[in-house]
């Protein structure tokens, strides 16, 4: 039997139109989600009030599969030990 493979790693970003921040992240995420194969889904916050009322002063939000990783700004060299920590899981 093929083993399975496993189910890419899910990146979301919680964001806001206008958010320089959150940009910023974005651009220097992708390298890293490229590498590890991840996907990213991007999430604008003032389009859910729950997510507006809890996100709204710490935008961009980082979630590595549904866990927070980071806020405000991310430090690539801990995302990357994330991601290669979430790659090692087992599925």
């Amino acid at each position: 039997m093929e083993p399975r493979a496993k189910p890419a790693l899910e990146v979301t970003l919680y964001t806001r139109p206008g958010c320089h921040l959150c940009e910023e992240a974005k651009s220097q995420i992708q390298p890293l989600l490229r590498e590890f194969g991840a996907a990213l889904r991007e999430v604008n916050i003032d389009a859910d009030p729950q997510l507006r009322e809890l996100y709204t002063n710490d935008v961009p939000v980082i979630l590595l599969s549904g866990r927070r990783v980071a806020k405000h700004r991310v430090d690539l060299r801990q995302f990357r030990r994330q991601l290669e920590s979430a790659r090692a899981q087992p599925s």
